[in-house]
């Protein structure tokens, strides 16, 4: 299978290294804002996106042009949610989208919902989730900070959930959902020791991606 990857990055390198594993071959690079080219792009199966935010609603356009499948990795532009999902159905073609790539971090997702929803029956209980990530990590909180909260909202907990964020060093990912009643606390932690994770469902998302129409996350896949 032929990847086009876009961004270069510790991501992006993860990503080229790991795809031979995976029977993949990433036969063109290009930056998040470079102008994808008839060359680049023939003969790709599908795209992996570790790129950067501002750079994600162009090159999905550009995608939909040439009718590529893409897996996207990068966060922080989800305020262009509806606009791309509204290209990619007008083009027919693939999107998997996930803040994180990590099967275990779904798993939690699920452990922490199932919290929310037995908690949120109690007033005197409330919640706030923290993450920490490595210093070059741009956007705050994490897309899967606030996938994590979501989460906890849709399974009942109404009240307010705080959220914050640490930036340091060269941590790959930490998040911790708590909550605290009057005399207990119950915390639940989801560590990442290596970013190889993310890279590794990236591939596993585009094995799956290809050849399908629609928007896709980790729960189709994981559930499939």
């Amino acid at each position: 299978m032929k990847l086009l990857l876009i961004g270069h990055g510790k991501m992006g390198k993860l990503v080229e290294s790991l795809a031979p594993s995976y029977g993949c071959q990433v036969a063109a690079v290009a930056t998040g804002h470079q102008t994808l080219t008839e060359q680049m792009t023939h003969g790709i199966d599908v795209a992996i996106d570790f790129s950067v935010a501002a750079a994600v609603p162009e090159t999905l356009r550009a995608l939909a042009q040439h009718k590529i499948n893409v897996v996207i990795g990068t966060t922080g532009w989800q305020a262009h949610d509806a606009e791309l999902r509204d290209v990619a159905a007008h083009a027919g073609i693939g999107v998997f989208a996930a803040p994180n790539f990590s099967p275990g971090v779904h798993i939690f997702q699920a452990v922490a919902a199932e919290a929310a929803r037995r908690f949120a029956k109690r007033d005197d209980v409330g919640a706030w989730i923290h993450e920490s990530h490595h210093a070059a990590k741009k956007d705050a909180p994490s897309g899967t900070a606030l996938l994590l909260k979501n989460a906890m909202a849709r399974a009942g907990y109404a009240r307010a959930i705080d959220v914050s964020s640490t930036r340091a060093g060269s941590i790959p990912g930490t998040h911790v959902v708590g909550f605290d009643a009057p005399s207990e606390t119950v915390t639940l932690t989801h560590t990442v020791r290596d970013r190889a994770v993310f890279a590794r469902g990236a591939l596993e998302a585009a094995q799956w991606i290809k050849g399908r129409t629609g928007w896709f996350g980790m729960g189709d896949m994981l559930n499939a």
